[in-house]
Order: C-alpha cells, then structure tokens, then sequence
C-alpha cells in the first residue's frame, strides 16, 4: 500500500510513525526514527475499557451499579440529586453530569488534595447523568479505580496475564495518582506496534491467537455510538464506521471493522484535527 502521500504531508505535523494492517497482515509501515515506548495520553482510557470489559466478565462489577453503592466511603457530606443517579456506565460515556473536565493534565500536578477519588465526587453534578456530553478524565480515572479496588491490584498488574501477556507486550509504565492507584485515564507508555495490537485485538472482537479472552459483545459495546456525540465507551466514533484509541498529539489506533484493517499513528502533532482528517482522506480511501 502506497502511503507517501499521507506521509509527505503528515511529516509536516510531526508524525513519528505509522503501521497498516488489513486482514491480518501487514500493509504498510512508516518510521521517522526508531520505535520507543512514549505516553500515549488519552488513548489510555481505551486500554482501562478493556479492563472494565474483563472486571464484568468476572462478575467484579455491574454497569448499573449506582456510584454511590461502589464510592460509599469516598462521597462527600451531601450527595446531590444527580450523583445519586449516577452509575457505572456513566463513568465510560463522558457524561457523568459534571460541568467541566476536571483531573486533566494541566491539573493534576497542582491538586493539593492527595485523595483523588474524594476529589472527583465532591466535584459538583450539575447536569443529569447520560444527558450532556462533557470530556472529563473523572470517569475513567474512577472506572479505574473501581476495577483496581474489586480486583486487589493496579491496573497494569490486572492486565498483564489477562491481555497484555498473551498480546506480547512486556510490562509497560503507567502514571499513577498520589496514593498508588493507576491513572486509567492517561498516562499508560507503549510502543507503536504496541499500541497497534490494541486495534487487531479490537478488530478480532476480543479473540487472540485462536482464544477467547475478552467477550466479543464488549468490544461492540465499546465502539457502538449512543449518542450524537461519536464517543462510545472510552473509544471515539468516527468516519468510514470506525472507531478509535484517541491521544493526546495523535496517539491513535483506528479500528474499521467494514474493511477489516487498523491504523495506527503516533505523532507529536499539535493539530490533531488536521492528522486526522488526513488519515480519513489519504488512507482509508485507498484500503
């Protein structure tokens, strides 16, 4: 596949590298310098879906499980209406009810607050859960936690031998909040051709080298779009029916299901919009 184009043009927004499967091989591959474990930013927030997606396999969690039950101890004095209402599921949609995204990376090093779950639920709800779409890095990082808490370990350690091991991925770093919990909203380190195995995983709706590991009604789940908003479950909606592990700087892994392929690009770029769009008009075109 040619992809000089792409790359011409993407190099000029500081494109590091990119790698195209389709039908489970190879088809093509573009490096400006070698492969190194880099933050992937937001397109972490994917990898703790993934974990949600095992933790509800295991019965260690429900969807409808209100926050107020699974945060009993970390809730502040008066718990509002719509905390109350809030769920599970309203952790995964960036549509829990608050009014601003809160925990982002401009943030967190300044919180003088150590307790960061305390922090997120005594954040005011201001809106009803599941009604307005607002991107807040408070949903994962409780999702997170959530599954770190039922699970008795960090998040790297909950994925290793569930996902992480059998993908070939040797033990990656992952930020953590001032207590030790993982930061399932950003943070995770990986390679390219690592964060390219999350969307053959994907593709191949949770199968691995001829095993089952993750219930292929998960991954529909995650990628499905329940509102007008093009976010499903941590993953991003987008043209062409895919959807995708979405970084800061264009740390992308694109799943498109239709065309049996996965792209996926990390860059340093400082206009994600336009990486993007070059994605949907030089490659997806021509697969």
């Amino acid at each position: 596949m040619d992809i000089r184009k792409f790359t011409e043009k993407a190099s000029e927004n500081r494109l590091l590298g990119i790698k195209i499967s389709q039908k489970g091989k190879p088809a093509a591959e573009w490096l400006a310098e070698e492969e190194c474990r880099r933050n992937i930013y937001s397109a972490s927030k994917s990898y703790t879906a993934i974990a949600v997606g095992f933790a509800l396999q295991e019965g260690l969690l429900s969807l409808e499980e209100k926050l107020t039950d699974a945060f009993e101890k970390d809730l502040p004095f008066s718990v509002s209406d719509n905390l109350a209402k809030a769920t599970v599921r309203d952790l995964l949609t960036m549509r829990l009810g608050q009014e601003n995204g809160n925990l982002m990376g401009g943030q967190r090093p300044f919180y003088k607050e150590d307790d960061w779950v305390k922090l997120s639920l005594a954040i005011p709800f201001t809106d009803a859960p599941g009604t307005k779409f607002v991107y807040n890095n408070v949903g994962p990082y409780l999702a997170g936690v959530l599954v770190q808490r039922r699970s008795g370990c960090d998040l790297v350690n909950y994925l290793m031998p569930r996902f992480f091991s059998h993908l070939g991925i040797k033990r990656p770093t992952w930020e953590c909040d001032p207590l030790g919990y993982t930061f399932g909203a950003g943070g995770l380190f990986l390679t390219l051709s690592e964060l390219h195995l999350l969307g053959e995983f994907c593709l191949n709706e949770g199968r691995w080298n001829g095993k089952q590991l993750l219930k292929p009604e998960w991954i529909r789940e995650c990628a499905k779009q329940p509102g007008d908003d093009n976010y499903g479950y941590l993953f991003w909606r987008g043209k062409y029916g895919s959807y995708r592990a979405d970084g800061k700087y264009s740390q992308i892994s694109m799943i498109l299901p239709d065309k049996e392929a996965v792209i996926t690009i990390v860059s340093e770029s400082r206009n994600a919009a336009l990486m993007l769009d070059l994605i949907y008009e030089e490659i997806c075109p021509n697969l």
